[in-house]
């Protein structure tokens, strides 16, 4: 049976956090998190599958609230 994923847009940042913890793991550390350059997550965001934001609907504060939402995800997986 195929599991059906709904799209990921840009407000959906615990989903982007998930699928960049998934994607890079323990490897990235909360503060390395937090050194991440937004031109980068930027570009990891829309190669997440599913994901169905445009570029130009991106602005500074989502990329704010994901980095944010992946440091809250590294933590809970750090328990």
């Amino acid at each position: 049976m195929l599991h059906f994923e709904p799209p990921i847009h840009w407000k959906d940042y615990e989903d982007i956090a998930i699928k960049l913890y998934e994607r890079f793991g323990a490897e990235f550390t909360e503060s390395k998190i937090y050194r991440i350059r937004f031109t980068d997550l930027l570009e990891w965001v829309l190669q997440l599958p599913n994901f169905e934001g445009k570029r130009e609907e991106c602005n500074e504060g989502h990329l704010e609230m994901i980095q944010s939402t992946w440091v809250y995800e590294w933590r809970d997986s750090q328990k």
